[in-house]
């Protein structure tokens, strides 16, 4: 008898049954929804992908068609837009780059890709710095978020371009969004969330500059995120939501503290948010499913050591063995 069937019935992972459902998921084109939802269509193919290789079914969406679609997407300038005829978006960009290292085909963008390949990439990225403070914008029109900042190390880490950017006028504007809690805002200032400061210690990280985190100050406020039901939410007074599994959890495992978790409730309310029948994680339960929470639902499952999961890079949010594997031809 495996490991997962000595659980209770409770505390099982309806496996097959979110297979389907992200599988299923790109054949809704007679649907409304489907078309209201382009605008997340590459983003949504990252998530559903990423989700598919925590449940050990990497293969279960078509790589050739999957490499395909992200190279659709690109413009001349070396950005991605959400799907074929989109502008060009550092999130969609990032989510191209994730797509394409999950499925090893990072070399199809000098063989495929527009430009100068990887190059024409990162200086779509590098272009998006302000020189004067640091941080990036998401596109062209100049809308500047700490997601913008840790997306383009993500990314340009992924494709060992980091040298295009000033790194260290970045890690300058992390710090100056840390917050007396010990948490971060979106910009100097801005109230601490969970999301955000995933971002900049993910950015810190990736810059291996983990020595300017206040950790047990932060810790603390994070581990005050896990509610009576077992489940986190993003900031105080505020309701548990099945994302923060990842924003939360993540956060934890880079500084080390994600045991000041109680990791058997928040599996518990985690697997009460699954459609057991039809497939798919909610924000709660009761809640219509999506492939957001699907994979932010499982990403905590799998830093808690859930039986038959594959282990994510808390930094990336990719599986640990595709990081291993881009990171490690890199020597």
């Amino acid at each position: 008898m495996s490991e997962v069937q000595k659980l209770p019935d409770e505390l099982q992972l309806a496996t097959a049954a979110h297979v389907k459902y992200i599988q299923s998921l790109d054949t809704r084109k007679d649907e409304y929804n489907y078309w209201l939802t382009e605008h997340l269509r590459l983003n949504g193919l990252y998530w559903g992908l990423t989700a598919l290789h925590l449940l050990r079914h990497p293969d279960a969406l078509p790589r050739n068609e999957t490499i395909d679609f992200v190279l659709s997407c690109q413009h001349e300038n070396g950005g991605f837009g959400a799907a074929p005829g989109h502008d060009a978006h550092m999130l969609y960009t990032v989510s191209a780059i994730q797509i394409l290292a999950l499925v090893d085909a990072l070399d199809e963008l000098e063989k495929r890709g527009k430009g100068d390949g990887k190059a024409q990439v990162g200086k779509y990225m590098a272009n998006l710095q302000n020189l004067e403070t640091g941080t990036f914008a998401g596109d062209e029109w100049g809308e500047e978020d700490t997601r913008f900042l840790y997306g383009a190390l993500n990314a340009l880490s992924l494709l060992g371009l980091m040298h295009l950017v000033d790194v260290n006028k970045a890690v300058d504007f992390i710090a100056s969004c840390a917050n007396s809690d010990g948490g971060y805002g979106i910009c100097p200032g801005a109230e601490s969330h969970s999301g955000q400061i995933f971002t900049c210690l993910a950015a810190l990280s990736i810059a291996n500059r983990k020595d300017l985190i206040d950790v047990d100050k932060l810790a603390g406020w994070l581990s005050e995120r896990q509610v009576a039901c077992g489940g986190l939410n993003g900031r105080p007074e505020k309701k548990e939501d099945v994302c923060y599994n990842w924003w939360v959890l993540s956060s934890l495992e880079m500084i080390g503290r994600s045991h000041w978790i109680d990791r058997e409730e928040l599996i518990k309310f985690t697997l009460s948010c699954q459609d057991t029948e039809h497939g798919g994680l909610s924000d709660r339960p009761g809640d219509m499913v999506d492939v957001w929470h699907t994979l932010f639902g499982l990403t905590g499952l799998s830093m808690l050591n859930y039986p038959g999961m594959e282990a994510i890079d808390p930094v990336y949010c990719l599986p640990k063995y595709t990081t291993d594997r881009v990171f490690g031809k890199r020597g």
